[in-house]
């Protein structure tokens, strides 16, 4: 399969305007440098390619002066910086640059979140547009692969997810000998790497904890018990989990009745892949208990890239109630309510709990399960 074309390219380029910064964040190993390679093979502007990981780049920029940018640039008028989070003082530096240098466009990539936006955040104000870059997204591979195709690797995709390096590896060793290196070398080393924090083994645990609670609302209290934190500690490190992609945390919709859930959260992995290597389990689909975990982290992280890559305006909840009615995935959409239950039975056919359909009589109601999930999530 020859390298696939990004969802979010075209937007980028689109949005490339004069005197703005966009910027590409995203997790490690999710392809953000191919992805520029790509965006300057579809744009004719002559342009400058810097990578943060190479200290001339540091070098180069440290002078931070107009006369040095200029005389850097010359007459390029698109600069290109790929782990931009690395170079000292980012933000200032660039903040220089867009409002110093007429005309010039500028695209950075990084890792780190909370790196990138700390330190660029605020001299970046209202000078920069932010996209996200995520595990190749179903939609990504539809150029590329019938229907049939499709169909037949999504029981490899439940196991073992959609990081770009997996398409190298066709045999199933390599791709879980390529996940438990993404996840020993990688993973975490943006929150390894910050404010020195050296729980390790602390996180990955926080990490295994709620692998296994896919779909279940979560105590940090609960967890902070189980892995001898503070339940502060366990807050901070799900806020950088979340930040460096990881997880993401989905909270509870509660409008008009008393008796529905909205104090506790779910969260969710970015990747199955991820989560399956956190607990060692990469066995086939049939052959697990955990087949309605797998199949709703992998169809609402698909629905998570294709609201962030079509910008759509949403929020998203689950919804419970203390008499044990719920459903998996609320969103909110131009003032509209739209309800889906997941399922992976085909043939299990849930109907509207009735407190749902008392409390919100005008939302939708439906249910995703393979054999209807693409038009959800393309």
């Amino acid at each position: 399969m020859k390298l696939l074309k990004r969802l979010i390219s075209e937007s980028v380029i689109k949005n490339l305007i004069p005197n703005k910064v966009i910027v590409i964040l995203g997790a490690r190993r999710t392809g953000k440098t191919e992805l520029l390679k790509m965006i300057l093979q579809d744009i004719s502007e002559d342009y400058m390619f810097l990578n943060g990981d190479d200290y001339t780049t540091h070098d180069i920029l440290e002078p931070i002066s107009i006369e040095n940018y200029s005389a850097i640039l010359g007459e390029k008028k698109l600069l290109v910086i790929d782990e931009a989070q690395e170079i000292p003082d980012i933000g200032k530096k660039l903040k220089l640059i867009v409002d110093g240098i007429e005309g010039i466009k500028v695209i950075v990539s990084g890792s780190s979140a909370f790196d990138l936006t700390n330190v660029m955040g605020e001299p970046l104000t209202g000078r920069k547009l932010t996209f996200h870059l995520f595990p190749l997204a179903q939609v990504e591979y539809s150029d590329q692969e019938s229907l049939i195709e499709t169909k037949s690797r999504l029981p490899v995709r439940l196991v073992y997810g959609n990081y770009p390096e997996l398409l190298q590896n066709k045999s199933l060793d390599a791709k879980s000998t390529y996940l438990q290196e993404l996840v020993n070398s990688y993973l975490l080393k943006d929150i390894l790497e910050f404010d020195g924090i050296k729980n390790a083994n602390k996180i990955r645990g926080l990490l295994r904890l709620l692998a296994f609670q896919i779909g279940k609302e979560v105590s940090q209290n609960e967890l902070g018990r189980q892995l001898g934190l503070h339940k502060d500690t366990v807050g901070k490190y799900l806020d950088l989990l979340s930040k460096v992609f990881v997880i993401y945390r989905i909270g509870g919709l509660s409008r008009n009745l008393r008796k529905e859930i909205s104090k506790m959260d779910r969260w969710y992995f970015y990747d199955n892949g991820i989560r399956n290597i956190l607990i060692n389990n990469l066995n086939p689909v049939h052959l697990r208990n955990d087949q309605g975990e797998l199949w709703e982290n992998y169809i609402l992280s698909e629905r998570i890239k294709i609201q962030h890559y079509k910008r759509m305006l949403v929020s998203n909840y689950f919804w419970r109630t203390y008499q044990q009615q719920e459903i998996d995935w609320i969103e909110e959409r131009e003032g509209n309510l739209y309800a889906y239950e997941i399922k992976w039975n085909i043939r299990k056919q849930p109907k509207v709990p009735q407190a749902w359909k008392n409390a919100y009589p005008n939302a939708e109601f439906n249910v995703i399960h393979p054999g209807n999930y693409l038009n959800w999530i393309g």
